[in-house]
């Protein structure tokens, strides 16, 4: 690796990694009087903890922006300095999201993060992912299980699509989905995640 590609890559991170620590979930509920999300459900700054709160609409406009954030990195970064820091920007996005230095490394689980960086590096890949995630919704009617499986699927893609580098980068992602999602998959093997559309008891 030569002098110029190192700073590239710490460049792309650094900025990959501020664009994605943007809590935009936090934000949007503050914004709204919410309080602060990090208190209810979850304790996450995802959408899916937004939507706790009764507010479709900003956890939508949540989903979005998070996608949003790492897709834009990603693609500035590609744009200014090749497509591999776009990769590396992508990937520093989705840790932004996970671990925000602003929020004491607290954030959210990275799902639409995930989708955003992958869209934006692979979109082919990122479409077929996203259609594993609503299959398995429609068919098992878990969110957090639906997230799973894409997540596996899309190194998997990725490959079939000769990207290796995609491949690299989303096999990492999903390794820590998997993480983030650790209490999930426990409920999930109790027998106890809550499925979409179903109110808690």
């Amino acid at each position: 690796m030569t002098m110029w590609s190192a700073i590239a890559f710490a460049m792309a991170a650094f900025g990959g990694y501020l664009l994605g620590s943007i809590p935009f979930g936090l934000v949007l509920t503050r914004m709204a009087g919410l309080g602060d999300i990090r208190e209810i459900g979850s304790k996450n700054i995802g959408a899916t903890n937004v939507l706790r709160t009764g507010r479709k609409d900003l956890a939508a406009a949540t989903l979005v922006l998070d996608a949003a954030k790492a897709g834009i990195a990603a693609l500035i970064f590609w744009w200014l300095l090749g497509y591999e820091a776009g990769l590396v920007a992508g990937g520093a996005a989705f840790l932004g999201h996970c671990f925000p230095v602003w929020l004491n490394f607290k954030g959210g689980k990275g799902v639409a993060t995930f989708f955003g960086t992958i869209l934006a590096v692979a979109w082919p890949v990122g479409v077929l992912a996203a259609l594993v995630w609503i299959g398995m919704a429609l068919l098992m009617r878990m969110s957090s299980l639906s997230a799973l499986v894409a997540a596996a699927a899309a190194p998997v893609i990725a490959y079939a699509f000769d990207k290796p580098g995609v491949a690299l980068l989303s096999l990492f992602l999903a390794v820590l989905i998997y993480w983030r999602h650790r209490a999930n998959i426990a409920r999930i093997l109790a027998g106890e995640e809550p499925r979409i559309g179903r109110k808690p008891a």
